[in-house]
């Protein structure tokens, strides 16, 4: 509704589909004290809001002045009783307080529209802040059960759907309330009979124009859901992955093709909705007429029975006083619906923000740096982790994982895929919470812990890096704001990356496009490399950071992880078996177990399942032999780090054929990327 100081906008004509909405409303989940609640957002504003409540009150009380005005100049100004001459220096009078009225009435309403957007706004703003705040303290778990969308709705569009409630409802009901009594009083005043007419004739009007409304409504309904359609088109075919996929299968003809069907269709409900129910409306206009035109019959019976109270003047007055009433009317009967609606996305916010964090500190949890074991040692004893949403019966991820890793020392986890690997990874900085068991960092379980000490702690660098649309440099400061462009080439040198970034146009101000989309996945994995160095934390998280990268990728990535984890305790998970041949520790987990622990050397030898997987995936052959093996020879050719030697001729450069069968590439331990 829109409204103060009376009109009430056309509540009757929205778009809005009833019973839609009424089912949406009932279906909002059920919050304790939401009016307290919602009446509470408001506490910071409480002046700035009473002071509005007194602009709308006297702007919606001035506006049924002036129809009492031209009583006046009708009667006493420019037709007197008496038969006398206009009165002009009256008529000035009067013409001059209207005008003055009208002057003041519109400064209020600017006063009111500023004061109702300003807290409107503010609160909205309060409210979303407040809301997202909350989500950032969720825990790991929540995002990953939840989806992106659902979440991304209640933040826009729940939030934004009470920021019209916020700003218009609560003027909108106060001044169409005072609009109404008001013209009524007025009426009454002018004459209580016409006002009996004028009353009995209201509810066939409101009743039309509520008909009219629900016609429109549902056909505004199909419109919103062409339009989704037509956004969700636009989102999925035109998003980096969109294109990629339709130029990848040469689907963009069909693609523009199903957005131009969808489009014709959003032409033709949009030349429906503008057509449908101009019967209707005619038959409102007709009734809203015909209001006016009954008084001017019924003030002519009675002038003609002698009755000299009926004059020009009151007749004209009453009927612009009774124009003011329908709209209000009207408004106050669609307050239902909109106080049911608000209340329903209020209650879709509050039940977000009454979400309690499953990993929270303890009131008495100390920092890393109070710890009494040294940094970078990390201990599981006897782990149990269950997903909170898994079925009862169902196996636990994790079951009695028990490990140490010492400061300094690479810890590799291998086996197949489900096993468990990553949730251990992720159970150290306490983004998942033990079922059972203990987690130590630095000596202390994890629950007596800061979590953002711990974070603070710990880097991680995952398979599938995340860079934002932006520049590179802005990317690296994301680990450390304040860091020097002379820090930012350190870190970027020792990820084995800066070479390249030089070689861009715009170096580190390169934008790498939505989701790193401009670089090669070797490239992001080596800024997220350098990313964390620039962190520079003892305790390094590695979950398959090579396992996406073909195998030049790969081997110039691990040297830069080998030179990331020198002197930092690392625990990595890996896919390809060659990347932690060297680890001090490997353990190898099954069904949510350590099955195996050794080097890479007596897991082989004990022809258990890490021989297996290494069997599997690489052939035993090559993994037995890596210890006898050559150190691979360095071909210029194939570095990805660095360019070709000067001097060099095309045939020194030239892609080689290989002969897979006759050359395997073996692994060596203790050489960097192998």
């Amino acid at each position: 509704m829109r409204g103060g100081g009376g009109g009430g906008g056309h509540p009757g004509f929205r778009g809005v589909d009833i019973d839609a909405q009424k089912k949406l409303n009932a279906a909002a989940p059920r919050i304790p004290h939401l009016g307290r609640r919602v009446v509470e957002l408001f506490r910071p504003y409480t002046w700035s809001l009473a002071f509005t409540a007194v602009l709308v009150v006297v702007g919606a009380g001035i506006a049924v002045i002036p129809p009492l005005i031209v009583q006046r100049i009708f009667d006493d100004a420019l037709f007197p009783t008496d038969g006398s001459p206009p009165d002009m220096p009256l008529l000035w009078r009067l013409v001059g307080v209207m005008v003055l009225l009208f002057l003041i009435s519109a400064g209020l309403g600017v006063l009111q529209t500023w004061f109702t957007s300003t807290i409107g706004n503010r609160v909205t703003g309060d409210l979303r802040v407040k809301l997202f705040d909350h989500l950032q303290a969720m825990e790991l778990g929540f995002f990953t059960r939840t989806k992106t969308g659902v979440i991304q709705s209640r933040l826009q569009n729940d939030v934004g759907g009470v920021s019209g409630v916020l700003t218009n409802t609560f003027t909108s009901i106060l001044g169409n309330v005072v609009t109404v009594l008001a013209s009524l009083v007025a009426m009454i005043i002018i004459d209580w009979r016409l006002t009996i007419i004028a009353v009995v004739l209201m509810p066939i009007l409101v009743v039309v124009q509520r008909r009219v409304g629900q016609v429109r409504a549902r056909i505004a309904g199909e419109t919103q859901e062409s339009l989704s359609e037509l956004t969700s088109i636009t989102q999925e075919t035109l998003s980096v992955s969109g294109i990629l996929l339709s130029k990848s299968f040469n689907r963009q003809r069909a693609e523009s093709a199903r957005y131009a069907d969808e489009n014709r269709n959003q032409v033709r409900l949009q030349v429906r909705r503008a057509m449908s129910g101009q019967g209707f409306f005619a038959v409102v206009q007709v009734l809203m007429a015909s209001v006016p035109a009954v008084i001017y019959l019924v003030a002519g019976y009675f002038i003609t029975g002698g009755d000299a109270v009926i004059t020009a003047g009151t007749v004209v007055a009453f009927t612009a006083v009774q124009a003011r009433l329908l709209m209000p009317l009207m408004g106050l009967m669609r307050v239902s619906l909109d106080l049911q609606t608000s209340a329903a996305l209020f209650a879709r916010i509050f039940e977000y923000l009454d979400l309690e964090p499953a990993i929270r500190d303890a009131p008495d949890a100390i920092p890393v740096e109070q710890a009494p074991g040294p940094l970078g040692r990390i201990e599981f004893r006897d782990v149990v982790f269950r997903y909170p949403d898994a079925a009862p019966d169902s196996r636990a991820t994790l079951q009695g994982v028990t490990f140490t890793a010492e400061p300094g020392q690479h810890v590799a986890f291998v086996g197949p895929s489900g096993a468990g690997k990553t949730t251990v990874l992720y159970l150290t900085p306490r983004m998942y919470e033990a079922s059972g068991g203990s987690v130590l960092f630095a000596g202390e379980d994890v629950r007596g812990l800061q979590q953002e000490s711990i974070i603070d702690q710990v880097g991680i660098v995952s398979q599938e890096t995340y860079l934002f649309h932006a520049t590179i440099r802005e990317n690296l400061r994301y680990a450390k704001p304040d860091a020097t462009d002379a820090e930012l080439e350190a870190a970027c040198r020792a990820a084995n990356i800066h070479h390249i970034i030089e070689g861009f146009e715009l170096g580190y101000d390169t934008v790498v496009g939505e989701r790193g989309y401009r670089l090669s996945g070797g490239e992001k994995q080596r800024i997220a490399i350098a990313r964390v160095l620039l962190k520079d934390p003892p305790v390094l998280l590695l979950d398959e950071a090579t396992s996406a990268l073909d195998t030049v990728s790969e081997r110039v990535v691990q040297e830069a992880l080998d030179a990331a984890a020198r002197g930092r305790t690392t625990l990595s998970i890996a896919h390809r078996l060659s990347t932690v041949i060297a680890a001090d520790v490997i353990h190898v987990v099954e069904a949510g177990r350590i099955v195996e622990s050794g080097t890479h050397a007596t897991l082989i030898a004990a022809d258990g399942l890490y021989a297996e997987l290494a069997a599997q995936q690489l052939a035993a052959s090559r993994i037995l032999e890596a210890e006898a093996s050559d150190e691979p020879a360095d071909h210029p050719d194939r570095r990805a780090d660095r360019p070709p030697a000067e001097g060099a001729s095309r045939a020194d450069v030239a892609p080689r054929v290989v002969d897979v069968a006759a050359e395997p590439w073996v692994p060596t331990p203790g050489v960097p990327g192998t």
